[in-house]
């Protein structure tokens, strides 16, 4: 590529050339070309005991889910991701990025948190790639991304969903309900949601009204025989000074998600396996975290001694334990997006979508980068569900 030092000094041949309006255009899609990113996309391994290159001689269903927080573009500023390269900032750059990673992952499900193009770019690219998606966007009028579920027809047919909005709770819960907690801990979307509110934060109606929503929806997998699966996807609330309202948000998930199962297993008069996935904005061992898996195993920390109307298990934990990071930003770097699972004698997972470590050259100097699109890492599993 030439400079434009270079160009200026060239001499002036005789032959008639384009405007110099033309060359720069040529010039500028020459350049376009390069791609600001070069997705790394991790492989699937196998679970200790399980045959990953199996998946066509079982007898059994098998589908692979993905979740994956694509980081909206309304968030992304120079100004709160000065570590990334600005290239890899600009919208055309990352969305095509975004969809290579979703092309090579090959999953039957996504669950997509922060999605803000949903309408004018991800429906129709996700359409050509053979899927269909179900959305729901933040409530309220200053946060327009959303949570959306894409699915593969070919393999599974939506029977219902439901939409989970967290400002329901100011109506549902009393003001005495709603307890601060104490515990401190950073995540990754101080920049996102920076300004504080200014209302009274001790007035429960005004704390939990935080715009958060999750969406859950029933499938029919039809082949090898006829199962049921439910997916629910979510995106909790993230300040860390409002770690109560995140767990009134997990408890109403999962008194939803209670709900849902029991009308989907009365109605089709089955047992459906049930996954939720998403960014939980929680730790490993946290108390929205610990709640979520008191209904299958003894929480780390007792929650009002209270156990979850419904029993799930970390995916990753049951399998490798959880991963080091799943969000990677200078001021914070941990897990927060996980898959669980309500355990039965019909599903598993068989393999699971590896993550970098913390030395690995695509992870160091912070996401988003050349080879990661959002600040989050994608995570997967692939599960087996036998005949009843």
């Amino acid at each position: 590529m030439f400079s434009s030092t270079t160009l200026h000094h060239l001499p002036r041949p005789n032959l008639l050339l384009p405007s110099s309006r033309v060359c720069r255009k040529v010039i500028s899609r020459r350049m376009s070309t390069n791609p600001a990113i070069e997705p790394k996309v991790r492989k699937f391994e196998s679970v200790e005991g399980v045959d990953i290159g199996s998946r066509n001689k079982s007898d059994g269903i098998r589908f692979r889910l993905v979740s994956y927080n694509i980081l909206a573009q309304v968030y992304v500023k120079s100004a709160l991701l000065p570590h990334s390269p600005p290239a890899c900032l600009k919208w055309k750059a990352r969305s095509h990025a975004i969809l290579s990673v979703l092309k090579n992952l090959q999953a039957d499900f996504f669950c997509l948190q922060e999605v803000d193009e949903y309408d004018s770019f991800y429906r129709n690219n996700m359409d050509s790639l053979g899927y269909s998606g179900i959305y729901i966007q933040r409530t309220g009028q200053r946060k327009r991304d959303g949570c959306a579920i894409f699915y593969k027809p070919s393999c599974a047919e939506l029977v219902t969903k439901e939409r989970i909005e967290y400002n329901d709770l100011v109506d549902s819960i009393k003001a005495d309900s709603v307890s601060c907690s104490e515990q401190k801990i950073e995540t990754s979307n101080e920049g996102k949601d920076s300004r504080k509110d200014s209302r009274d934060l001790n007035d429960p109606l005004v704390r939990l009204k935080r715009d958060c929503v999750g969406i859950m929806a029933a499938f029919r997998i039809n082949k090898p025989f006829q199962h049921i699966v439910i997916v629910a996807n979510t995106h909790l609330y993230w300040d860390p000074e409002l770690a109560d309202v995140k767990l009134a948000q997990a408890k109403y998930l999962l008194s939803r998600l209670a709900q849902f199962k029991t009308l989907i297993s009365d109605e089709f008069e089955c047992t459906p396996s049930l996954l939720l996935a998403g960014d939980f904005n929680s730790i490993p061992g946290d108390m929205v975290y610990s709640y979520l898996v008191s209904g299958n195993a003894k929480p780390t920390e007792t929650i009002e001694e209270e156990e979850a109307p419904v029993p799930l298990s970390s995916v990753y934990e049951v399998t490798r334990g959880e991963p080091k990071f799943t969000n990677c930003t200078p001021g914070f770097t941990n897990t927060l997006d996980y898959i669980f699972i309500s355990p039965s004698d019909f599903i598993k997972p068989v393999s699971i979508l590896q993550l970098p470590e913390p030395d690995s050259p695509d992870v160091v100097g912070f996401l988003p980068n050349h080879h990661h699109p959002s600040d989050h890492l994608p995570i997967g599993a692939e599960f087996e569900i036998r005949r009843e």
